[in-house]
């Protein structure tokens, strides 16, 4: 039986992803990814497959940036702030 909307077609929208990818990882990146994957169902049901598989694409690229952005700012944080203090801790030490 067709999905609502008459197009057989199945298309993944990948919002599962955005929303982890945006409480764990990196916020901005995170709701673009969710705006994305808001828009593959409408756009399946109306009939524009094509619409939908690239809008499923970003989310999935903007997710994926976002779960990368995450670890990298956190290293990024742990390295300045985190060296910071070991010279500050050192620098005291003499």
């Amino acid at each position: 039986m067709p999905p609502a909307g008459g197009s057989t077609a199945y298309v993944p929208n990948n919002l599962v992803w955005a929303i982890l990818t945006t409480l764990f990882c990196c916020l901005p990146l995170g709701i673009v990814s969710i705006v994305y994957a808001s828009q593959v169902d409408g756009k399946r049901a109306a009939g524009d497959v094509a619409g939908a598989r690239e809008a499923a694409r970003k989310a999935g690229l903007w997710a994926m940036w976002s779960a990368l952005a995450g670890p990298i700012l956190i290293a990024l944080w742990f390295f300045l702030f985190g060296g910071l203090a070991v010279l500050g801790s050192l620098a005291g030490a003499h």
